[in-house]
C-alpha cells in the first residue's frame, strides 16, 4: 500500500502523542498531508516539523463545537480538501473504581473528549466529503466499548457510544462513497496506559490470549489500510485489534 495516500488530506485528532502521533506518522509515510489536531500546541508543532512537507499543526479544544467548526474550515482552506478523518483523541478518566463511586463531573469530561469530540469532527467533515462523494472516517474505540471493563464505567460507556455512532454513520452514508468505521484495540502501549494504575492494566492484559499489549506500529498499520481507497466495502464495522480477546 506504499504511497497509496499520495495527495490525500487527513485530519488526525489527539496527534500530540500515543496513538494519534503514531497514526499521523504512518499516514504521512504513505504520502498523506496530515492536519495534526490536539490541545497541546507545542507537541503537534514539533511533530509537524518531523513529518513530510505539507503536514500542519492545529491547536484546538475538540470538546468545543465552535472551535472544531472553525478549525475544520481552516484545514479545508489550507489544504483545499479533506479525505480522511481519524478520531484518536481520548482519555481514560478515573479508573479502578466501582460504578457507585464514579464522579459525575469526571464521567462527563470523558464523554466530552471520547464521544462528543468525535461527533463534532465527523459532523463538520461529512458535508465536505459528501460534496466530493468520497471520504474515510475512522473512530478509535476500544474493546472496553464492546465488553465493558470493570472499574472503567466512564471509559467503557463512552467507547460503546463511539461504536454505536459508527454503526449509525456507516449506514447513513453507505451509498455516498464515504466509509465510517471504528477500531477497537485491547491494551496498547501508550503514555495513557502507562499512567493508569498497575492493577487496572493487569486486569486488561490478563484478558488477552496473546498475553501482551499491542504496539503503536500494529495500530498504525491497520489504520492506514482502513482509511485507504483499498478498503472500499467495509463500513459501519468495528475492526478488532485485541490479540484474540474479541470473539465476535
Amino acid at each position: 500500500m506504499e504511497n497509496k495516500l499520495i495527495n490525500q488530506v487527513a485530519i488526525v485528532t489527539g496527534a500530540a502523542s500515543g496513538l494519534g502521533a503514531a497514526i499521523a506518522k504512518k499516514l504521512s509515510d504513505h504520502g498523506a498531508r496530515v492536519a495534526l489536531c490536539d490541545l497541546n500546541q507545542g507537541a503537534v508543532s514539533m511533530l509537524a516539523e518531523e513529518l513530510m512537507a505539507g503536514c500542519r499543526p492545529y491547536a484546538v479544544d475538540l470538546t468545543d463545537e465552535n472551535a472544531v467548526k472553525k478549525t475544520v474550515a481552516q484545514i479545508e482552506g489550507d489544504f483545499g480538501r479533506i479525505d480522511i478523518l481519524v478520531n484518536s483523541a481520548g482519555i481514560t478518566g478515573e479508573t479502578n473504581i466501582k460504578s457507585h463511586e464514579v464522579n459525575t463531573e469526571n464521567l462527563r469530561k470523558v464523554f466530552d473528549v471520547n464521544f462528543m469530540a468525535s461527533f463534532f469532527t465527523s459532523k463538520e467533515v461529512l458535508p465536505k466529503m459528501l460534496e466530493r462523494k468520497y471520504g474515510r472516517i475512522l473512530h478509535i474505540a476500544s474493546i472496553a466499548g464492546k465488553e465493558g471493563n470493570a472499574g472503567m464505567l466512564a471509559y467503557s460507556s463512552s467507547k460503546a457510544a463511539v461504536i454505536g455512532m459508527t454503526k449509525v454513520q456507516g449506514k447513513e452514508y453507505a451509498e455516498s462513497g464515504i466509509t465510517v468505521n471504528a477500531l477497537a484495540p485491547a491494551v496498547i502501549l501508550t503514555p495513557m496506559v502507562s499512567a493508569m494504575p498497575e492493577a487496572q492494566v493487569k486486569y486488561m492484559t490478563d484478558k488477552i490470549p496473546m498475553k501482551r499489549c499491542g504496539t503503536l506500529e500494529e495500530v498504525a498499520d491497520l489504520v492506514a489500510w482502513i482509511v485507504s481507497p483499498q478498503n472500499s466495502f467495509s463500513t459501519g464495522f468495528t475492526f478488532d485489534l485485541t490479540g484474540g480477546r474479541a470473539t465476535y
